[in-house]
């Protein structure tokens, strides 16, 4: 969240000030208005907000060669099923024992010298809401059926259910709290189903799954779709740059939210599939947000500064029925992520978000491979063996010795939810 696992920043030079990103993105934001302003914006005044855009919103035809080409992997041998196991195990034992005393993951406790921007209470009530849920989430998913799980899942639950009412963004221009609603909606959805046969306490979940699709609209950016800062203006409606994989995580928890019966407005979604169209190019990846849709070539718009990007997208508009994101874009884009693993391998644990190469930011490494997982998720059971074994190679290469997973030092969330995507990445990796 660049984030948890995104909530890094837009910053190229790590300076604490005003970074090089962001001058540029305040002169892409003067320059768009003044297209706007002689009649040559891409979006008209005044229909920002119609819902009836998103359906006319342009797509790119899935044809295009630029597309489907790419390596194409061989086959590796698969892990054994006792190693996942084993793996898993050491993952959700590392989780348990770093559960706080409340019943939550992560603190502000600072793990380096130099950390993100982050004002308090807010920046840290939404890391640990959201590092929580991912925790939460994934000691569901792991299936481990051991009396400590069960209670610790339980003692999250009551955390959740007594702070995440209380969460809103820090100031008008850090909204990290995004990445907890979202989270959340997803940590909420699996308790549901794991209090079947209890509707009373259903209920009172999916009470709580309104409150936070209420502040999901009402940080929703004026243009349609999520972002995590909005340095251009600060305003009560985020009037910022929409960043293609905030709303990509948002989308992905509404289709779960909606399967338990959370009712999701339909508007929110289509402008949401709308500012992810906008910011994709014709070979399937995506910008990293709206403000440099006019920089297709900036490295970090590039396939290798969208590997991480590219899976949650793809995954977010194909749920959403976008049917140019076929079988063969899904497979092509996994088969990129494996075969330049490279690009974001260099990146995990650096220090500075957007120091590597094609601007790639430590925090997109475990990102992209849990939304990697759902994407296998997509194709026919058939097609899914070859990148289950893919990625369960690299990841179980990847573990601590104390059983965690961390891709990007983040105060004291970083190996919570390192840990949390790469249970849920491995879960999927299991043959059926």
């Amino acid at each position: 969240m660049s984030r948890v696992p995104d909530d890094g920043p837009d910053r190229l030079d790590g300076e604490a000030g005003v970074s090089v990103l962001n001058k540029r993105r305040a002169t892409l934001a003067t320059t768009a208005l003044a297209l706007v302003a002689i009649g040559w914006g891409t979006v008209p005044p005044g229909q920002g907000n119609n819902p009836q855009l998103a359906r006319q919103a342009p797509t790119h035809p899935a044809t295009n060669p630029l597309a489907v080409t790419g390596p194409r992997l061989p086959d590796v041998e698969a892990p054994s099923a006792e190693a996942l196991d084993s793996a898993l195990r050491r993952g959700v034992d590392f989780l348990l024992l770093r559960q706080n005393r409340d019943g939550s993951w992560g603190s502000a406790r600072n793990t380096k010298d130099l950390n993100i921007y982050a004002p308090v209470p807010g920046t840290h009530q939404g890391f640990r809401a959201a590092t929580t849920s991912l925790c939460i989430s994934s000691l569901i998913d792991s299936g481990d059926d051991r009396p400590e799980v069960a209670e610790a899942i339980d003692r999250g639950e009551t955390w959740l259910r007594e702070n995440l009412p209380q969460v809103r963004r820090a100031t008008p221009d850090a909204i990290y709290n995004n990445w907890a609603h979202a989270y959340s909606l997803q940590a909420l959805a699996r308790l549901i189903r794991r209090h079947e046969g209890d509707p009373q306490r259903q209920e009172a979940l999916r009470e709580l799954m309104r409150g936070q699709l209420d502040r999901l609209t009402r940080y929703e950016c004026v243009n349609g779709g999520w972002a995590y800062y909005d340095f251009d203006f600060g305003t009560q409606k985020p009037a910022g740059s929409t960043i293609s994989f905030v709303t990509a995580t948002v989308l992905t928890a509404f289709h779960e939210a909606q399967a338990v019966g959370l009712e999701i407005p339909e508007r929110l979604v289509e402008r949401a599939k709308a500012s992810i169209l906008r910011q994709r190019k014709p070979d399937f990846s995506y910008c990293y947000g709206e403000y440099l849709k006019y920089l297709p070539m900036h490295p970090v718009n590039q396939p290798g500064g969208s590997l991480g990007r590219s899976q949650a997208c793809n995954l977010a508009m194909r749920l959403w029925g976008d049917t140019s994101v076929t079988d063969e874009i899904v497979e092509t884009w996994l088969d990129r992520l494996i075969a330049r693993n490279g690009w974001l391998d260099i990146g995990r644990k650096r220090p500075v978000p957007h120091e590597s190469w094609f601007a790639v930011a430590g925090y997109f490494y475990y990102y992209g491979h849990y939304y990697a997982a759902m994407c296998v998720e997509l194709l026919p059971p058939e097609k899914r063996p070859r990148y289950q074994d893919h990625l369960a190679t690299i990841l179980l290469a990847l573990q601590e010795k104390d059983g965690s997973w961390w891709d990007y030092p983040l105060y004291d969330y970083h190996q919570q939810y390192g840990t949390a995507m790469a249970i849920m990445a491995l879960v999927r990796c299991r043959h059926s």
